[in-house]
């Protein structure tokens, strides 16, 4: 298992676990011990990324922990994904707004400038 992080509120990091399996024989176990591992880590959410589509007892484990709620709403606690969603054209991920104003909008350059090369 591996973790990120998210700053829902845009100043308190908070941590994401992820589980990947894969190759593997999937039952709701799987999740349930991610579960406890979120729960153990002091984590708020958890990712269980998979090669296969998840069985129907293991949809039923993830909605049992229920949700992470903060003041832009609630989100699945614990998120079933495959590589096949994850790298698709829609994001399957539903995670709490980031801020982002700590990335800097890069100065705009004139277009007459743009196009001249210096050799």
């Amino acid at each position: 298992m591996t973790a990120f992080y998210i700053k829902p509120d845009g100043k308190k990091t908070e941590k994401v676990i992820v589980s990947v399996k894969g190759g593997q024989s999937l039952n709701p176990a799987m999740v349930k011990d991610l579960i406890v591992t979120v729960d153990q880590e002091g984590a708020k959410m958890g990712v269980f990324l998979t090669l296969e589509p998840p069985t129907k007892g293991m949809v039923t484990q993830a909605a049992s922990a229920g949700f992470y709620k903060t003041d832009y709403g609630q989100f699945p606690k614990i998120q079933i994904v495959t590589v096949e969603e994850l790298f698709g054209p829609s994001n399957p991920l539903h995670l709490p707004w980031q801020d982002t104003s700590v990335f800097k909008k890069a100065k705009r350059e004139p277009t007459e400038t743009q196009s001249k090369l210096d050799l």
